[in-house]
């Protein structure tokens, strides 16, 4: 069974360019990197919260739920640490874990 893997992250205006070109040069080739991963996607999302800043949604396909629970627990700590650290105080991220039933 696939695993999609959604990381919403609310980004703080200020850094949001900043956040962009770190994400698609760093984090995300890392996170692809460890294997766990068949694809991904970076978007933006158009509809507006309450939150304030720019949302984003990256969106990982994981081969199998082995796979993405391997990530969660060799690779993902020393990841997400790396995002708080550059970023402390400038995003709002929750994580979402989905069963892929079908697919075109």
């Amino acid at each position: 069974m696939k695993i999609l893997y959604n990381v919403t992250v609310i980004v703080d205006d200020t850094v949001v360019e900043d956040w962009k070109q770190w994400m698609v040069k760093d984090h995300i080739p890392k996170v692809m990197e460890t294997g766990a991963f068949e694809t991904y996607q970076l978007q933006k999302v158009l509809t507006e919260g309450s939150e304030g800043g720019t949302t984003f949604a990256v969106q990982y396909l994981a081969h199998n739920r082995e796979a993405f629970e391997k990530y969660q627990m060799q690779n993902a700590p020393k990841l997400q640490k790396e995002h708080q650290d550059r970023y402390n105080g400038k995003f709002g991220a929750f994580r979402t874990i989905m069963e892929v039933l079908s697919a075109g």
